[in-house]
């Protein structure tokens, strides 16, 4: 580009053809697509909830990850083994027993025996644990209708509707190009 440039120099017609050629590759290297795009917002806004979370969370004695169990546990319709709350959630079932043993040592939850499957235990949500989400619910209750009042019911649900469509349209994906 320099060298184009430096020959255009003194022709102001082919200054003109070579700005807008330069403008065109810039902005073909800056600006990313809608997909890129949505995904460094859902990426900043992951990261600022998780520090809301820990924030409004932390006087319970929970953080955003102890808290993201619970409620996947709490909005479960039925008790769930560890593998079966990471696939739900998107992440390493190493990672969720983890947290869960953690969650154990605190008493918010409990392993129960499987009928289907005898190494893979159930997990339970005990009476501490249900306390314990319906206080991080009220915790973070003031944001939620601060969100609500800013955004609205429809923008939320239109929001949540394409997440989930992403989630299945990468999941979809990643599925197909496993070896």
């Amino acid at each position: 580009i320099r060298a184009f440039l430096r020959r255009v120099r003194n022709n102001a017609t082919t200054k003109l053809t070579a700005c807008c050629h330069f403008e065109i590759l810039i902005s073909m290297e800056r600006v990313p697509n809608e997909v890129q795009e949505l995904a460094h917002a859902v990426f900043a806004m992951n990261g600022r909830l998780v520090s809301a979370g820990n924030q409004l969370v932390e006087h319970l004695g929970l953080t955003s990850a102890l808290w993201q169990v619970l409620a996947a546990l709490h909005y479960a319709d039925e008790m769930l083994p560890a593998a079966a709350i990471a696939r739900r959630m998107g992440l390493t079932r190493q990672g969720v027993q983890r947290v869960l043993d953690i969650l154990e040592e605190k008493d918010l939850i409990e392993f129960r025996e499987n009928p289907h499957h005898q190494r893979a235990k159930l997990v339970s949500l005990t009476a501490k644990g249900k306390k314990a989400i319906g206080s991080a619910e009220r915790a973070v209750e003031p944001l939620d209708q601060k969100i609500i009042r800013t955004l609205g019911p429809r923008k939320l649900r239109e929001a949540a509707k394409t997440i989930s469509e992403l989630t299945a349209i990468i999941t979809n994906h990643l599925e197909e190009e496993k070896p």
